[in-house]
């Protein structure tokens, strides 16, 4: 188990500085920050002190070395914009995001798991087509119509939930929490909704197709024969032979709902990591726009390293390969 551990974790770090290398060319590469930080009717002498303050006029390579040293010591500059530590910036509204992709992944995994075992379990009846039905109009509805659609009908029409916002937090341990609250949970519910509509879709999907496979083994055969009730075979033979797929899609997913939660925060005016990316975007301030991807990549790393070990729980043969 320390050997595969070990393995995993060299091919963390080297995906981390490779991703190092790919987020400082693309990010470096767009704009010109100088246009943001200083009024451009400024003299030039200005303008040239200003470029040898942020290091622009050093070659790229030694502009990467700095940026790589300040990688290493947890130091992603200070934000053009706001003037303050970029990592900071992004601790504030992490938060927020993270409570979201959590709620958001619970919905989509606490209703995906039950309804693909019915589908997978009782294909031919109409309740099961349904559900598949629906997990197509989940697949195929782009997420900024489903929101819009979710507010026009929920808090405008019925006026049942507030279509924006994250409402009452309370802190704890330092950080503002807003599902402690019943006014926060009225704001997460439909933000949250929206965004766990495609992952409960691709979950409820690929548990019917993991199901369905996986009751034609000869193992699941066997068990029927033996006389093993229903309900046994399902959780105790075959639901743990399909949950390692099931574990690597989640993780993964659940990884994206946190990168590419900017179109639902943005409708919704979820104060997370999404709503400050797009305005860094706008703006070129590059130490944040850095900050943002590095932590997306380490997340991913991090996610995958976890299914991975998780996955050997489950399947002591992977740790082999």
């Amino acid at each position: 188990m320390s050997l595969f551990l070990l393995k995993r974790l060299g091919a963390a770090l080297l995906a981390m500085w490779v991703m190092s290398l790919l987020v400082f060319t693309g990010v470096f590469a767009i704009g010109n920050p100088i246009d943001v930080l200083i009024n451009p009717a400024a003299d030039q002498r200005i303008i040239a002190e200003t470029i040898a303050r942020y290091g622009f006029d050093q070659p790229l390579w030694v502009q990467y070395l700095r940026f790589l040293n300040g990688l290493l010591h947890g130091d992603f500059g200070r934000s053009f914009v706001f003037n303050e530590p970029a990592l900071a910036l992004i601790a504030q509204k992490l938060p927020a995001t993270l409570e979201l992709a959590l709620t958001a992944m619970l919905i989509a995994v606490v209703l995906g798991l039950p309804l693909g075992l019915y589908a997978g379990l009782r294909p031919k009846d109409l309740p099961a087509q349904g559900i598949m039905a629906a997990s197509i109009f989940g697949f195929s509805l782009p997420t900024f119509w489903v929101g819009l659609m979710l507010i026009l009908v929920f808090s405008v029409e019925l006026g049942w939930l507030p279509s924006g916002g994250r409402g009452e937090t309370v802190v704890v341990f330092g950080i503002e929490c807003s599902f402690l609250t019943v006014d926060g949970l009225y704001h997460l519910i439909l933000p949250a909704t929206n965004l766990a509509l495609f992952k409960l879709s691709l979950i409820i999907r690929l548990t019917r197709a993991g199901i369905r496979e996986t009751m034609l083994q000869d193992y699941v055969k066997f068990a029927r024969a033996k006389g093993v009730k229903p309900a046994r075979i399902v959780v105790v033979h075959a639901l743990r032979n399909i949950l390692i797929p099931i574990v690597t899609v989640i993780g993964l997913e659940f990884g994206s709902v946190v990168a590419f939660a900017v179109v639902t925060e943005t409708i919704f005016s979820w104060p997370g990591m999404g709503r400050l990316i797009i305005e860094s975007i706008q703006t070129l301030d590059r130490p944040v726009m850095v900050a943002y991807l590095m932590l997306v990549v380490a997340m991913f790393i991090l996610i995958n390293l976890s299914v991975d070990v998780l996955n050997t729980l489950l399947d002591p043969r992977l740790r082999h390969r």
